[in-house]
């Protein structure tokens, strides 16, 4: 019960504290600068019959399958309003505050990165990350299309 009602107290602050330093997005940019997004936590939300409730669990630490997400969605408005570029590292997940910092561990070949999870996904197959072409090259898994890795939250980014 004291843990139900720290989660709650701790929800309640971020919600707060995003509503107060939310900004509208910005309009895309060129060069090596990322676009800049806003902080985003969201309502749970049902996609092909699922509930997703998003939270803030800075000890998520979870096991699972990663797809990728690359040319269909380049160019396109993330959940936060960054625009995605699948030339860049960044990720989608279900759940997680946006933007938030993750680490990803390829399970297959020990490859690691951290990353940006800056949009909303996947919802197919229980998969638990998708990664942006670029993410999936550099854990070594572009051309198999899935793998099984390991998620590390670590801290909330910039928006």
């Amino acid at each position: 019960m004291r843990m139900r009602l720290a989660r709650a107290a701790a929800l309640g602050l971020l919600t707060t504290l995003a509503a107060c330093s939310t900004r509208p997005p910005s309009a895309p940019q060129t060069g090596s600068a990322p676009p800049v997004g806003v902080y985003k936590l969201g309502a749970p939300y049902w996609i092909n019959g699922r509930l997703y409730v998003p939270e803030f669990d800075p000890s998520y630490d979870r096991v699972g399958i990663a797809s990728w997400y690359g040319e269909a969605f380049h160019g396109r408005p993330t959940a936060n309003g960054e625009v995605f570029d699948q030339h860049r590292i960044s990720a989608a997940h279900p759940t997680l505050p946006l933007p938030s910092r993750v680490r990803v561990t390829n399970l297959e070949n020990g490859r690691s990165i951290e990353l940006r999870v800056n949009d909303r996904g996947p919802f197919v197959d229980d998969r638990l990350i998708d990664l942006s072409r670029a993410a999936a090259r550099e854990l070594g898994f572009e051309e198999q299309g899935l793998a099984r890795v390991r998620v590390q939250f670590l801290a909330l980014d910039e928006a």
